[in-house]
């Protein structure tokens, strides 16, 4: 089984090449990307930095191009959101996935440690192997044909930070999906659809559709069906080592729409199947506790800096969980 676990992150040599990774480039964003070359250049004139071939390219930086040939990244710096950091998972979905430093652009999310104002002490920690990282699973998908082969065009897997979706789309009619686990049929899904998620996506889509909330560090998958027709079709987690099997029936009425972290894939007719388990290449996020000064621990109850848990805190800020709605009341009127 994958271990899913906090480590340090510790670079053998002096990193060389930054990706930067930005959501549209508003005023706020540029005036940040502004601020962050003019601080590597300053600081660590030797760090090259690259960005996407997109035609708001940041001047005086080199244009990266995902593939087997591109240039090896040592880090990625993403300015947005969520689904910024989901986009660099998707630079690099055929294989290993360098640390991702994410900052905040105003935007809230589980995936946002760190605000743009906290920059110089983030790349400051991170490119001197003082930040520790938390390695959040991803899943590989592979899809087969009705004869059970390959799909063509589809001959690698792909690896998904959130989640893979199975959908009826536009269609009227119900999705019907057989689900096999670890090869053993578990049950014929009618329904909507279905999500499998890893733990760092249960908090996205699955959660929405009614399944649980699971820790980032642990190894584990989340099988959440969307509006099932029975209302004893719960969600389930398996253990990450599990292959799942997601199978549409030939009896279904509906094709099934493919969507691999909010970016639609391709249809899966009648007969055609994806199986979704666990990734060998995992993402590195740096955590924002690991950076905290010293000065920064406050007396009485709390942990020190690099031992909070930066997920428990999220759930309570974000999720405001197990709040009440007076609790939520008092809330909103403390902040005016």
């Amino acid at each position: 089984m994958l271990s899913i676990v906090t480590s340090r992150l510790i670079y053998k040599t002096p990193p060389r090449a930054v990706l930067l990774v930005n959501k549209h480039r508003t005023k706020l964003v540029v005036d940040a990307i502004d601020t962050l070359l003019t601080y590597l250049r300053q600081k660590y004139p030797d760090v090259r930095v690259f960005h996407e071939d997109r035609p708001d390219i940041p001047p005086g930086v080199e244009v990266w191009r995902p593939g087997p040939d591109a240039e090896k990244i040592d880090l990625i710096v993403t300015l947005g959101g969520d689904g910024t950091i989901l986009h660099a998972s998707s630079l690099f979905k055929l294989g290993a996935v360098p640390p991702v430093l994410s900052f905040s652009m105003g935007t809230l999310g589980f995936l946002l440690p760190f605000h743009i104002d906290d920059y110089a002490k983030a790349l400051d920690s991170t490119l001197t192997s003082r930040a520790t990282v938390l390695h959040r699973m991803r899943v590989s998908c592979r899809f087969h044909g009705s004869d059970g082969e390959r799909l063509e065009g589809q001959a690698q897997d792909w690896q998904v930070m959130n989640e893979i979706a199975l959908h009826r789309g536009s269609s009227p009619h119900l999705n019907t999906i057989d689900i096999y686990v670890d090869g053993q049929r578990l049950t014929e899904a009618v329904s909507d659809g279905l999500i499998v998620s890893t733990p760092t996506g249960s908090t996205a889509y699955s959660l929405s559709a009614g399944g649980p909330i699971v820790h980032p560090s642990l190894s584990a998958l989340v099988l959440t069906p969307i509006c099932p027709r029975s209302l004893s079709f719960r969600p389930l987690v398996f253990p990450s080592s599990s292959s799942i099997k997601l199978r549409v029936s030939d009896r279904s009425r509906a094709s099934a729409g493919l969507a691999l972290d909010g970016q639609t894939s391709h249809v899966l007719g009648p007969g055609e199947a994806v199986t979704v388990q666990a990734s060998e290449y995992p993402i590195p996020c740096i955590n924002r506790s690991s950076i905290a000064d010293p000065e920064e621990i406050q007396d009485g109850e709390g942990v020190g800096p690099g031992k909070e848990d930066d997920w428990v805190r999220d759930i309570n800020n974000l999720l405001q969980y197990n709040a009440t709605f007076r609790s939520k009341a008092l809330l909103r009127h403390s902040r005016t």
